[in-house]
């Protein structure tokens, strides 16, 4: 797994014409932010913010995770929607 790898997940979920639903992107967007930014650094928003507490808890969820590790699996999340983009 490399720097390069992960770059072109992050392009490619950008093409990606397949329908993701709220729930994966909220997966997704968590393992990219612990991948560029690694644990969640931020207070909670206010919890009638319901976009806002749902990207909050979706990155907070990765908590202890290495960078490396959410890459990983940012990239392989994005080769599984590829596949439904293709298939």
């Amino acid at each position: 797994m490399c720097q390069v790898e992960f770059e072109l997940a992050c392009a490619a979920i950008k093409q990606l014409k397949v329908p993701v639903s709220e729930e994966e992107k909220l997966l997704i967007y968590g393992f990219y932010k612990q991948a560029t930014q690694g644990d969640c650094n931020i207070p909670a928003p206010a919890a009638n913010d319901v976009k806002a507490m749902a990207k909050w808890e979706a990155w907070n969820m990765n908590k202890g995770m290495s960078k490396m590790d959410a890459m990983r699996i940012y990239v392989a999340k994005v080769e599984e929607l590829k596949k439904k983009d293709t298939g």
